[in-house]
């Protein structure tokens, strides 16, 4: 079996990566603007501030949009096929891009409320988005 891809951190990502192997999920917030962003960046993407802090966020959002890979983009994604692939909304305003786990896929609803989960990839923990009471 093929390992799935670890992501690696650069000096803007490494904060975030720690956290998600502490379970948590930080999201940037400008202290020039007030704007909230994800992914990761050196700069504020709204007013291009250097001024960045993180945020925990609350792990809870809704499905945006989705779609089911049917097609393994590499062999080490073979065994999970059909996954879900979506783009969530996160409480604190941000979209993330991650794999709706826990329920099949034609289960899965635009809307649909979810939680942040784990997966353990290596040494490093990746999060995913998991229907609430699934």
């Amino acid at each position: 079996m093929t390992m799935k891809p670890v992501p690696v951190a650069n000096p803007d990502t490494a904060p975030f990566w720690e956290a998600c192997n502490e379970e948590r999920f930080l999201i940037q917030e400008c202290n020039a603007c007030g704007k909230t962003q994800f992914y990761p960046r050196a700069l504020c993407k709204h007013c291009n501030s250097h001024d960045l802090k993180w945020r925990e966020a609350s792990g809870r959002g809704k499905v945006k949009t989705f779609t089911v890979v049917n097609h393994a983009p590499s062999p080490a994604f073979k065994e999970d096929l059909p996954y879900v692939l979506a783009l969530i909304d996160l409480e604190e305003g941000v979209r993330a891009m991650m794999n709706v786990i826990g329920c099949a896929p034609e289960d899965v609803r635009f809307g649909m409320e979810i939680e942040l989960v784990y997966e353990q990839r290596g040494d490093q923990k990746i999060p995913q988005a998991k229907a609430v009471g699934k």
